[in-house]
């Protein structure tokens, strides 16, 4: 016997897969690493000990050994005039991201759940599905567009013109990708994945639904057919 629920099972793994790449993508939002800033050592202050700079999109860090605390970060808005476009941009976007995968995740819940356990409007099953889909995608658009854009930042060692309280050079010795925004990469291919996998499943369904019909068809004519041993020409004879 067939049942909906065997045509569902690549899609609960897009969901734990789902569930898997918004918590990367929570994560990369809040990292400060998205590049790292290697300042020149004979320009190294006397606070900047490390030789090492974090920047992130809501904050810059440093390690020293002349302040008190071991960590120093500042913060950075999308109000702040010195603040580059990619990194603003990256602000918004990833906050919708967030979002997204949030909605993403629950339209997903409710999609496996209603083939597994709801006994009825089973045939609106394959537009919550194709709804789970299109917000992973989307959601992996918008993860994807800010980490894109501050790469290329990297490779062409943009400037920032930080404030003098945040004791950074404006420009680096040299810049490299963080592990923030290798983690956001990651998220994104899994968010990926999990769409390919939900928006797969109504083509499943097309597979399924003649094979659902044959079956019907074939059950109700071995149930209403006659026996062709029995005749009516020997019932008449009697």
């Amino acid at each position: 016997m067939l049942f909906l629920a065997h045509t569902a099972h690549w899609q609960f793994l897009g969901l734990l897969i789902g569930c898997l790449a918004w918590i990367l993508t929570m994560a990369t939002a809040g990292m400060d690493e998205w590049r790292l800033w290697h300042v020149n050592p004979d320009n190294l202050t006397s606070v900047i000990t490390s030789g090492v700079a974090w920047v992130g999109i809501w904050r810059a860090c440093f390690h020293s050994h002349t302040l008190p605390k071991m960590e120093n970060c500042q913060s950075m808005g999308i109000s702040d005039s010195f603040v580059p476009v990619e990194i603003r941009v990256a602000q918004v976007l990833m906050v919708l991201a967030k979002l997204g995968g949030l909605m993403s995740n629950v339209a997903a819940v409710r999609a496996v759940r209603r083939v597994y356990f709801s006994l009825e409007r089973r045939g609106s099953v394959r537009g919550v599905f194709i709804l789970a889909g299109a917000l992973y995608l989307l959601t992996a658009v918008l993860v994807l567009i800010p980490l894109v854009w501050n790469v290329g930042a990297v490779a062409s060692n943009a400037t920032i013109p930080f404030p003098p309280r945040f004791r950074l050079p404006a420009a680096p010795a040299e810049q490299r990708v963080g592990t923030a925004v290798m983690m956001g990469f990651l998220g994104t291919v899994l968010m990926l994945v999990s769409a390919l996998l939900f928006l797969a499943h109504r083509y499943v369904w097309r597979t399924l639904e003649p094979e659902l019909h044959g079956r019907g068809v074939a059950q109700e004519d071995k149930r209403g057919r006659d026996n062709p041993d029995f005749h009516p020409d020997e019932v008449s004879g009697w």
